[in-house]
C-alpha cells in the first residue's frame, strides 16, 4: 500500500504531524530570538527576576501574592527576587491605591528601561527576519500566527507582546 492508498485517518495524522513540526521548527527560532535578548541584560538579572519585572512593568502595581500566583512561583520566592530586584533599583513597593494598609509593587524608570530594551533587541530581531518573506508570506504568517496565540490563550493587550512566556499556559 503505498502512501496514497493509505485510510483517510492515517494520511490526516501524518499532515498533523508535519504540521506540529513545522511549529517545533519555527519555535526554535523564535526562542533563540527570545534567548538573544535576554542576553543582553542577564548581567543585571536572572531570568526569574526577568519574569518578575516584565509582569509588573506590563501589568502595572501588583501585590506580591499576585506576582507568585501568576508567576506560579512559592510567594518566598517571589518576596525575595522582589527585594533583590528593589535593591538593584528595579522595583519599588508603593502603598496599594485600593488599600493603603497594602503594599504594591512598581517598576521604576530603570526597570521599565531594562525591560523595553529586551523588547526592542526581540522586535529588531523578529523585524529582521520578517524582512527575508514576502508580503503575501507575511500577511499570512500574521493571520498564522494571530490564530495560533488566540488558541493558546494569549492576552490579547498591547502590554502582553513584551512578555517572553505566557502566564499560565
Amino acid at each position: 500500500m503505498d502512501s496514497t492508498s493509505a485510510p483517510p485517518r492515517r494520511r490526516s495524522r501524518k499532515k498533523f504531524d508535519k504540521q506540529v513540526d513545522a511549529v517545533m521548527w519555527a519555535s526554535r527560532a523564535l526562542i533563540g530570538i527570545a534567548a538573544a535578548s535576554v542576553a543582553e541584560v542577564e548581567d543585571r538579572v536572572s531570568i526569574p527576576q526577568l519574569r518578575i519585572l516584565t509582569l509588573v512593568a506590563t501589568r502595572g502595581p501588583l501585590s506580591l501574592a499576585v506576582i507568585a500566583d501568576e508567576l506560579d512561583v512559592d510567594p518566598s520566592s517571589a518576596s525575595r527576587s522582589v527585594d533583590r530586584l528593589m535593591k538593584a533599583g528595579l522595583l519599588d513597593r508603593r502603598d496599594a491605591p485600593e488599600d493603603r494598609r497594602r503594599l504594591a509593587v512598581t517598576v521604576t524608570a530603570d526597570g521599565a528601561d531594562l525591560v523595553q530594551t529586551v523588547t526592542d533587541h526581540r522586535r529588531e530581531a523578529i523585524a529582521a527576519v520578517l524582512k527575508k518573506l514576502s508580503a503575501t508570506q507575511r500577511d499570512e504568517l500574521t493571520v498564522a500566527f494571530d490564530a495560533f496565540a488566540v488558541a493558546a490563550g494569549e492576552p490579547t493587550t498591547d502590554d502582553s507582546l513584551t512578555l517572553v512566556w505566557p502566564l499560565h499556559p
